[in-house]
């Protein structure tokens, strides 16, 4: 299933090759050449190393950020749970889902990845002094700025890392605790900023042209068509999701099929929360699942790209699996096996499904 699903990978980065990048280029031009703007922190960085943008700077960057975050996940899989063959079906149905790596990969130059490797981060290092709820907060800023969506993304995730890892693991005392709150505001408060003061201050002419000129072959001026969503209000945003919710609904089925047929993993995942010692434990982790998802249907009614949003919300409870791993537990919880039948075809369907997609399935 392994090497299935590497061959997969491959595949699906051939296929990502060929089509056109239009809105991970776009992203690659903007920066804070007009001011404070939304969505521009990935561009401005660019723009410190060169004033031409090629294209495909999209897909280095993007295969950079994707094999690092990989390897973070490996490191991270090998101190949780180890690489022996008890732990591989778990392995499988984690790294080797269609909602994760492989769909990132379609997804290449999109944001989303961010998000999960900051996340893994977290979860990689100690988190013993408030200096881990400062660094959480400094990565939560960091993905509002890349991209403001990131708040329903993956900062509650983040959020529920330092909760679990750091509050329920080390206390709440009244430094960490004012420490969290003054964070959650000041993120709060750039998000506002950057959803409602980071439009583009210019006629989108003048945008457009700008950059135009950072362009390394300014005749694809086709890749240039997203500039509109500098420009777009969350109003229109909404508006638009609502137009195309009957068709996009049709997608739900799939997505039930996709995460039912994750079941194994599922279930694992039940019964790891039912072992932990304190039953105060059990709620807390309840309730931030309940939190993360709520945050994900939320995005729902704002934004339509559907696919994204459930491989996403796959992604952070695979992480939060980990993150609940290094709580006590009061016994062992039965792995996902190799030698069950309904496992091994779950595993198969799973390992040759190449990707869930960005706005409908596949």
């Amino acid at each position: 299933m392994l090497a299935v699903n590497i061959a997969v990978v491959i595949g699906v980065f051939v296929h990502k090759i060929f089509l056109q990048p239009y809105v991970p280029y776009i992203h690659l031009l903007v920066d804070y050449h007009f001011g404070f703007t939304k969505r521009a922190l990935i561009g401005a960085i660019v723009s410190l190393f060169t004033s031409k943008v090629p294209v495909w700077l999209v897909f280095a960057l993007g295969g950079t950020v994707w094999l690092g975050t990989l390897g973070l996940f490996i490191q991270l899989f090998r101190r949780t749970f180890g690489f022996d063959a008890e732990h591989w079906p778990l392995f499988v149905f984690t790294a080797g889902s269609p909602f994760f790596f492989k769909n990132f990969m379609h997804a290449l130059g999109h944001f989303d990845i961010y998000g999960c490797m900051l996340a893994i981060c977290l979860l990689l290092l100690p988190a013993r002094s408030i200096a881990f709820v400062l660094l959480a907060a400094l990565f939560s800023v960091l993905l509002v700025l890349i991209h403001h969506i990131h708040l329903l993304m993956y900062v509650p995730t983040i959020a529920v890392i330092v909760l679990l890892r750091h509050y329920l693991a080390y206390g709440v005392k009244a430094l960490n605790l004012g420490v969290g709150i003054a964070a959650a505001l000041c993120v709060g408060a750039l998000f506002v900023a950057a959803q409602f003061l980071g439009s583009i201050p210019v006629p989108e002419a003048e945008f457009v042209q700008y950059l135009h000129g950072r362009m390394a072959d300014p005749s694809r001026t086709n890749l240039l068509s997203f500039s509109y969503i500098w420009y777009q209000p969350l109003a229109k945003e909404i508006h638009d999701t609502w137009a195309r919710m009957p068709s996009n609904l049709l997608g739900v089925p799939v997505f039930a099929l996709l995460i039912w047929l994750h079941s194994p993993l599922w279930k694992y995942f039940a019964e790891l929360i039912r072992s932990l010692r304190e039953d105060w434990h059990r709620r807390v982790v309840t309730a931030a699942l309940i939190g993360v998802s709520l945050g994900y249907s939320v995005l729902f009614l704002i934004v339509f790209d559907y696919s994204r949003w459930v491989s996403s919300w796959a992604v952070c409870m695979f992480l939060i699996l980990h993150a609940v791993k290094t709580l006590p537990a009061s016994r062992e919880v039965r792995l996902p096996r190799s030698d069950d039948r309904k496992t091994e075809i779950f595993g198969w369907i799973v390992t040759l499904i190449p990707r869930v997609g960005i706005i409908r399935p596949f």
